[in-house]
């Protein structure tokens, strides 16, 4: 029986993925984003133990809408998990139901084949382009994540890439248009998503004891929002 650790659930999500979504937010991360707005997410050691079972028996109770939406499965990293999202994603596509997979792919590649086999679409979040300022906000190599946006590209996997702007840290000209230029070489890439940043999740560091290095930063205004998805557009991107 394929177990595997939880956060939470939520039952009907317009975010992530086409449609209403069943989100199963997976425990554990590698990543340490500045911004994160789940980092109770992030030791691989907490949250609740589930099987598939269970978790289908309960997506089950929502088949009948999400016929028009589907499951995904976010975190956390769920690719740290992969025979466990894997088995998700293949039961769910017994039920008929469409599954998406939100990751930062910060993963090793061969680890993730199977799941991405599984999933009928990747959202990808690229949190910065130069690897340097991706390092800074992230604490973790851009490398893996390029490598694995090009292995989606290589096998036509339909993808969206997801990148949050956040004043003062991603919104550089230079770092949006190396991402986007990078994009553009991607045609499995249906769209990208431009998420501003906000402080929705700032108490749950305060909770945790944690230090929220971007308390002070403001949201991100509709005039740059505009400004980075016309930098997106320029390069034949599409942008939502």
């Amino acid at each position: 029986m394929t177990t595997g650790r939880i956060h939470s659930i939520e039952t009907c999500g317009t975010v992530d993925g086409p449609g209403l979504r069943f989100v199963v937010f997976t425990q554990g991360c590698p990543l340490r984003c500045l911004y994160c707005h789940n980092p109770d997410c992030r030791h691989p050691e907490d949250g609740r133990m589930v099987t598939v079972d269970e978790l289908i028996q309960e997506i089950k109770k929502y088949r009948s809408y999400l016929r028009r939406g589907g499951v995904t499965v976010s975190g956390g990293e769920p690719l740290m998990q992969p025979e466990f999202v894997g088995e998700i994603f293949r039961r769910c596509h017994e039920l008929g139901l469409h599954t998406a997979l939100d990751t930062s792919g910060y993963v090793l590649l061969d680890h993730a084949k199977p799941v991405v086999a599984q999933a009928d679409l990747v959202l990808l979040d690229i949190k910065s382009y130069d690897p340097d300022l991706y390092q800074r906000v992230t604490h973790v190599s851009l490398e893996p994540t390029l490598r694995f946006a090009q292995y989606l590209a290589e096998i036509g996997k339909p993808t969206w890439i997801r990148f949050v702007l956040v004043p003062g840290l991603t919104d550089p000209a230079a770092n949006v248009d190396g991402l986007a230029q990078f994009v553009a070489t991607l045609p499995n890439v249906e769209r990208v998503e431009v998420l501003p940043f906000h402080q929705m999740g700032a108490y749950k560091w305060e909770q945790l004891g944690y230090d929220y290095a971007l308390k002070d930063t403001p949201p991100a205004s509709a005039e740059l929002v505009q400004t980075t998805r016309d930098r997106f557009i320029a390069q034949g991107v599409t942008v939502v």
